[in-house]
C-alpha cells in the first residue's frame, strides 16, 4: 500500500514548503483558507497520520508534501505530550505552550530533515518560516486534542496513543533522550 499524499498546492513556498492555505484562527502567514477548501493541510496531516506513520520511507511528490511530513513528524511529538495528561483542558495549555517553543528550523543543526528542506535564505524568509510552522503548530495542536480526547470520559484516547512509540521515516522533532 502506498503512502498518502496532500492533494493541496500553493504558488508560493518557502524553505522548499508550500504556504499553504490554513483554516485557522492564530495569526501568522498562511494565507487564509477560502470557504470553499473542505479539507486543509492540518486535516490531511491528522487524517493520514494513523497510515503514513508506518512508513520508514516517504517520496516526496510536492512542496506541499514536506509540510505534510513536518505535521507527521509533530503530531508524534504531541501525542508524547498527550500520554502524561489526563484531563482536556490541561492538554489545550500544554499545546499552546509545546506550538510556540522554540524548536529548530529548516536548515539549522538540529533539524532532521536537512536534505529534505532548504535553508532560510536570510533573516526575513526565517522569520517567515518561523512564524508559519508556528501558525501551524497551534492549530494542529488544537484540532488534536479534539480527536484524541473522548468526549464522553474525558480521557486520550488509546487508539491515539498506541501510535507514541511510532516514528514516521525514522526520525523524529525532539533531541535524542526527550
Amino acid at each position: 500500500m502506498p503512502a498518502y499524499h496532500s492533494a493541496l498546492s500553493a504558488a508560493n513556498s518557502i524553505c522548499k514548503m508550500a504556504l499553504l492555505p490554513v483554516n485557522t484562527k492564530f495569526k501568522g502567514p498562511a494565507p487564509p483558507a477560502p470557504k470553499d477548501l473542505a479539507v486543509d493541510i492540518i486535516d490531511e496531516a491528522i487524517s493520514y497520520f494513523k497510515a503514513n506513520v508506518f512508513f520508514k520511507n516517504y517520496e516526496i511528490k510536492s512542496e506541499a508534501d514536506r509540510v505534510l511530513i513536518y505535521l507527521t513528524l509533530y503530531i508524534t511529538e504531541c501525542l508524547k505530550k498527550l500520554q502524561k495528561i489526563s484531563a482536556k483542558n490541561v492538554a489545550v495549555k500544554e499545546m499552546q505552550t509545546f506550538a510556540i517553543l522554540d524548536f529548530p528550523l529548516p536548515g539549522s543543526p538540529g533539524f532532521p530533515l536537512n536534505a529534505l528542506y532548504g535553508k532560510p535564505e536570510n533573516k526575513g524568509e526565517e522569520d517567515l518560516c518561523r512564524g508559519y510552522l508556528v501558525q501551524l503548530r497551534q492549530e494542529l495542536g488544537q484540532r488534536l486534542i479534539e480527536k484524541v480526547f473522548d468526549p464522553q470520559t474525558g480521557k486520550p484516547s488509546k487508539w491515539w496513543m498506541c501510535f507514541v512509540k511510532r516514528k514516521f521515516m525514522d526520525k523524529s522533532l525532539s533531541a535524542p533522550g526527550q
